[in-house]
Formats: C-alpha cells, structure tokens, sequence
C-alpha cells in the first residue's frame, strides 16, 4: 500500500490496520488522520495491498 503524508510516500506491504500503517510510518496515530477514496478511515479498518492512504494532520484549537 502507499501511505501519504505532506511532501513523503512510504510503499507498505502486507495487510494491517490503519494504526499499525501509521506506527510503521513512524507517526503518531492520534496526530494525523487517514483517508482513502475521499472517505475518512478508522484506527481499526484494515488496509489491503493495493490501497492509497493519505494522512492528514489533525489541528485543534481553542
């Protein structure tokens, strides 16, 4: 799978769920949030060979 975030790519191989995808990436799964197909993906959806998975940083304020 090809995970996305801002300017870099990472090609992933087997299935996982979107949290392992964004710990094997080395990101923090509660700062950034996933998206495929313009639909947005919870920690627990499993993520198949093929998929195209971009990550959005998540902002709060006050």
């Amino acid at each position: 799978m090809k995970i996305i975030y801002r300017d870099r790519e990472w090609e992933l191989t087997g299935r996982m769920t979107v949290r392992q995808a964004i710990e094997q990436v080395g990101l923090i799964p509660e700062t950034v949030l996933a998206v495929r197909n313009g639909k947005l993906l919870t920690e627990d959806t499993m993520l198949e060979p093929e998929d195209t998975v971009k990550l959005v940083s998540v902002v709060s304020g006050g």
